[in-house]
C-alpha cells in the first residue's frame, strides 16, 4: 500500500504517518526500489497499534517505549503489559474527574434551568449544592459578611 492508501484506510493525514515513521513509532517501512513507501501487512500492524494506543491516549514517549519493547520480543512482555496498565489506571482516575466535572456542571444547568423558569438567577451559595472549593469560599464569605 503507498501510504495515501494507508492513510486514507485508517483515516489518517500524512503528516501524522510520517512522523510516527520519524520518531521510530512505526519502525522502517518497506520501500520500492525509487524509494516510495511501500507498506506490507507487518508495516500496517504497526500502524494499527500506533492508532490504537494513541487512541487510547499513550503519550508519545510511552509509545516509543512501547514499540521498543515491541521490537526485543517477548522477553518483554511484563514490561509493555505495565505500560498498559499503568495507561489504564491513568485513564481510570481521568473518568473519576471527568465524572466530578460532569456532575457539576449537570448541578448548574439544573440550576439555571430553574433561574430560567423564575426569571432571576441568585447568588445565595445555599442553591449550590456543589461541594467544590470555591463554592465552599462562597458560603464562607456569605456568613462573615452577616
Amino acid at each position: 500500500m503507498t501510504i495515501k492508501e494507508v492513510c486514507e484506510h485508517f483515516i489518517i493525514p500524512v503528516d501524522t504517518l510520517r512522523y510516527y515513521e520519524k520518531i521510530g513509532i512505526i519502525p522502517s517501512v518497506t520501500r520500492t526500489k525509487g524509494g516510495q513507501r511501500d507498506y506490507q501487512e507487518e508495516d500496517l500492524c504497526w500502524v494499527k497499534m500506533a492508532i490504537c494506543l494513541r487512541g487510547a491516549g499513550f503519550p508519545v514517549d510511552k509509545l516509543s517505549e512501547f514499540v521498543r519493547l515491541s521490537k526485543e520480543g517477548d522477553s518483554t512482555i511484563e514490561e509493555r503489559l505495565t505500560l498498559l496498565t499503568q495507561r489504564r489506571e491513568e485513564v481510570r482516575r481521568e473518568k473519576e474527574e471527568l465524572e466530578i466535572a460532569l456532575s457539576r456542571l449537570d448541578q448548574k444547568i439544573a440550576y439555571y434551568e430553574k433561574a430560567r423558569e423564575c426569571g432571576k438567577s441568585c447568588c445565595d451559595p445555599a442553591e449550590c449544592s456543589c461541594d467544590h472549593p470555591v463554592c465552599s469560599c462562597m458560603e464562607e464569605k456569605q456568613r462573615n459578611s452577616q
